[in-house]
């Protein structure tokens, strides 16, 4: 017998994380435009079509397929009055001896500064530890995001160094301060360089 696994979702105290739907094309198409100069700094460019409808239906059918398969988990964040807050994923999902995954986000500019994102953060983290049984989640920003920076040591991110060149962000090649949490961290706290 098939047993179709219910898609995953995330509650926290004031959102609720899930899966895109189809019917999030107009606020998340909204939220972008609002937040494109804001975002812009911090994101690879984005592609010519990013913000058609057809762009979206392959993201929504993408997250759907990537959930179901195990190899990401990707949520949009949505207030409990039914804003979309921006959104969060789990994504090159090891299994094996590695049991990790990268984790990556982007809250929309009214949003931001709010406690939303350290909410979801942890939400994820819990859930990547407890049900997915992951042991180390990583996470990559630019070395002056100070806010990306903050909310990952605030979210019990450790500070492990530096990739060069680690992803083209607004059309070039782009150093990162590189950041981990581990399900059993023994580590005491790590001096940022």
């Amino acid at each position: 017998m098939f047993l179709r696994r219910r898609p995953p979702r995330l509650e926290t105290e004031r959102m609720v994380l899930r899966l895109p739907v189809h019917a999030d094309f107009v606020a998340w198409t909204a939220l972008r435009v609002e937040s494109r100069a804001f975002l812009t700094p911090w994101e690879p460019v984005w592609a010519p079509d990013h913000l058609t409808k057809r762009s979206f239906t392959n993201r929504v059918y993408w997250a759907q397929r990537a959930s179901r398969n195990g190899s990401a988990l990707p949520l949009f964040l949505v207030r409990r009055d039914g804003a979309l807050l921006g959104a969060i994923t789990l994504d090159t999902i090891r299994r094996g001896p590695a049991q990790s995954a990268t984790i990556g986000y982007w809250i929309g500019q009214p949003f931001a500064r709010q406690g939303y994102m350290r909410e979801a953060i942890g939400a994820v983290v819990q859930h990547a530890f407890t049900e997915m049984e992951l042991s180390r989640i990583e996470a990559a920003c630019l070395p002056e995001n100070t806010p990306s920076r903050g909310v990952l040591e605030r979210s019990g991110f450790k500070y492990e160094g530096v990739a060069q060149s680690y992803l083209q962000i607004n059309g070039r090649w782009r150093n990162h301060v590189l950041y981990s949490n581990l399900r059993h961290d023994r580590r005491g706290k790590t001096e940022v360089r």
